[in-house]
């Protein structure tokens, strides 16, 4: 289908949350004072684990990898939405429009397949502990991390061409960012073949990444219950907790959006698991990680105490 065939349309407007009138600008000392602290927590855990010695391990690593992945992430995102909560009915231009939607696809899912990465990481670290360092050299840890990247890139130029292919006829996007499935809404033309495309891509980057991770944490749980006494025990399950936890918020708030049956959808809960990917999640990882992980936190103490003598 050819575009000049339609009227062409060059900008979109966001929706976003004007819905919610006059308390746009309670929302927006929210979503900046969430967002403030979500780029500072990320900041120190990359600043921590690049400046401390004893957080140069492959964990920590990928943990410092994905601290930047979702501080972009965020960026990308966060600053052209609090903008709108301000000063409503924002254009974006067509290709702004396509490189937002470019670098969300992007980062998401390179954040999902550093998740898969870690787990890989947790798994040889409790149920191959001798052939750790051999297992994961500098040299795997980098592929992963340029897998993980690549397939991102990769899933984002599937996406991408195929929607900005389309006509469009619509210009008000019924969300606060240029997602798949709100700017897909306003094409002329029938999107199946772009819903197909869509839906398998969702499912590839969600459903693989849990599976291997599923597997990961299985051969973990059995190698966990083998240790002998309890304290060991416990010790080797506090080392992937706060990993479980991220995974768990994270796969179920992605699965939910994208899996989820196009029936079911609404704008409200649309927008609400929105807010929760894009903005409670990419918090999410540097509370969970600098709270309950003393590694991070003994690193912390460190630093401030150089700092103050």
């Amino acid at each position: 289908m050819k575009r000049k065939n339609f009227t062409e349309v060059t900008e979109f407007i966001f929706l976003g949350f004007s819905s919610f009138g006059k308390h746009q600008t309670t929302l927006f000392v929210v979503f900046l004072t969430i967002y403030i602290l979500t780029l500072a927590g990320n900041i120190i855990i990359v600043t921590i684990t690049c400046v401390d010695h004893h957080l140069h391990t492959p964990m920590y690593f990928f943990l410092s990898m994905l601290a930047s992945s979702e501080t972009v992430y965020t960026l990308v995102i966060v600053p052209r939405m609090l903008f709108s909560l301000i000063f409503h009915n924002q254009p974006i231009s067509l290709p702004d429009c396509a490189t937002q939607m470019f670098f969300f696809v992007t980062l998401a899912t390179n954040n999902c397949f550093l998740l898969t990465a870690m787990g890989y990481d947790r798994y040889v670290a409790i149920c191959e502990p001798l052939r750790y360092m051999v297992i994961m050299s500098k040299g795997m840890c980098a592929r992963l991390v340029c897998g993980s990247f690549g397939t991102g890139l990769v899933m984002a130029i599937l996406h991408v061409t195929a929607m900005f292919n389309l006509p469009f006829c619509g210009t008000v996007v019924d969300h606060f960012f240029c997602d798949i499935y709100p700017v897909m809404k306003l094409s002329c033309v029938d999107t199946t073949i772009n819903e197909i495309i869509n839906y398998g891509v969702s499912s590839f980057v969600i459903l693989v990444p849990i599976g291997l991770i599923s597997i990961s944490y299985v051969l973990i749980i059995y190698s966990i219950l083998k240790i002998a006494s309890t304290e060991g025990r416990k010790k080797a399950f506090a080392t992937c907790a706060s990993h479980l936890t991220v995974v768990v918020v994270h796969y179920g708030c992605a699965s939910i959006a994208y899996l989820k049956p196009k029936s079911e959808s609404s704008v409200e809960k649309d927008l609400l698991l929105s807010m929760t990917y894009t903005i409670i999640t990419p918090l999410l990882n540097p509370v969970v990680y600098s709270l309950r992980n003393k590694e991070v936190k003994d690193a912390l103490r460190r630093a401030v105490g150089r700092s103050i003598s």
